[in-house]
């Protein structure tokens, strides 16, 4: 049986040498374009989801050895209105065109945090999508990706693009603000057939009917076949007041069972995990881990996420911040707050091919977080 390697790991922004308002860098996004340039974007603010967090983008062009800042620089504001970027994810839609996504959360009111306490709803958001043509340099006026119906939405990782061009923009929904009325979450796609260039159908990918169970902050890799995909989900059961184990849902746009295909619970403790499928059938899932102490780990599956017999422990935390640790008898509430307290987290991964993974993550003191990297021989 093969072994999983540390090979090398660094850092991608360093945000103790950037101002006082990017010293927090959170929500990591991995992208390797054809020209051979990776990106990596983030949220950069004074805290975690400051008012006026924005989005910076870096890029290697040595395999992820070495970073820099590409120098974009993205409006905050939308039609005269105040608002936060929450990360920044870029997909390759067509050979040199590039998008970059991101939610903006209306920060009018910057007496109102992104959660409120008593009505359980988020702040309103928009999803956000930007161009370029030019591997990053610039990039176009934001345009909205419009979800109809749907409320509280913010985007959960990475865009798919499967080889005949079909783009999915992964999502969850929640509730505004001051909706009143019962939360109920659901994680979902809206597809593009036409390069990102319009959004159109809604597919589900997981919600509990019964909303007993939130499958929170999905994140997707495409599968071997034409519009299959494999999701894994952060999950928490609200009944039980605790988080279970990693699941997972594979799935085919060309069946069309997101519904019927069964979510299925995996031995992965954590929250937020990040997969990638290779071309030999072994899938890959990195994951946060925020017990005690807290991990970011690599496991390994050779049967499609049945079992997980091999893992890699990239890094260990010590979670200076006071919060929960999610394991029993969770406030939900508090459970909010506690992940604008948490220090490291929001796993990426990436296959640089010949046997390599990429992975990044952020990770700190309450004070200052920075994005890390690490390959991985697999």
């Amino acid at each position: 049986m093969a072994t999983m390697k540390l090979e090398e790991r660094g850092i991608v922004c360093d945000t103790s040498k950037r101002p006082p308002s990017e010293r927090v860098a959170i929500f990591t996004g991995l992208c390797q374009a054809r020209s051979g340039s990776i990106f990596c974007g983030f949220q950069v603010g004074k805290i975690k989801h400051a008012v006026t967090a924005t989005a910076l983008l870096f890029r290697s062009r040595d395999g992820g050895q070495t970073w820099s800042d590409t120098g974009a620089r993205f409006d905050s504001k939308i039609n005269g209105v105040p608002g936060s970027l929450a990360n920044a994810e870029v997909v390759e839609a067509e050979p040199g065109r590039l998008l970059l996504v991101s939610t903006w959360f209306n920060r009018s009111d910057p007496n109102r945090p992104l959660f409120d306490t008593v009505t359980q709803g988020v702040l309103p958001s928009k999803q956000l999508l930007a161009e370029s043509t030019d591997d990053g340099a610039t990039w176009s006026p934001w345009r909205e990706i419009a979800i109809p119906e749907l409320k509280g939405c913010s985007s959960t990782g990475p865009l798919l693009r499967w080889l005949d061009g079909t783009l999915a923009y992964p999502f969850e929904s929640y509730k505004e603000y001051d909706d009143p009325r019962p939360h109920r979450h659901g994680a979902w796609l809206i597809l593009s057939k036409d390069g990102g260039r319009t959004f159109r159908e809604v597919v589900p990918v997981a919600q509990d009917p019964a909303g007993k169970v939130y499958y929170w902050d999905q994140r997707l890799c495409i599968g071997r076949q034409p519009g299959e995909a494999v999701a894994m989900f952060w999950t928490h059961s609200l009944a039980e007041k605790r988080d279970l184990n990693v699941h997972i849902r594979s799935f085919s746009l060309q069946r069309n069972d997101t519904k019927t295909a069964p979510i299925r619970a995996t031995s992965i403790p954590g929250q937020i995990t990040a997969p990638v499928l290779l071309e030999d059938g072994r899938l890959f899932a990195f994951v946060v881990n925020r017990g005690k102490p807290g991990t970011m780990t690599l496991w390994c599956s050779r049967d499609g996420g049945t079992t997980w017999p091999e893992q890699l422990v990239v890094h260990v935390h010590d979670e200076r911040a006071l919060a929960t640790d999610g394991k029993s008898d969770v406030d939900y509430v508090q459970y909010w707050e506690d992940m604008g307290k948490w220090s490291f987290g929001h796993p990426a991964i990436r296959s640089l091919g010949n046997g390599k993974l990429l992975v990044a993550w952020y990770a700190g003191t309450p004070e200052t977080m920075s994005i890390h990297w690490a390959r991985i021989a697999v």
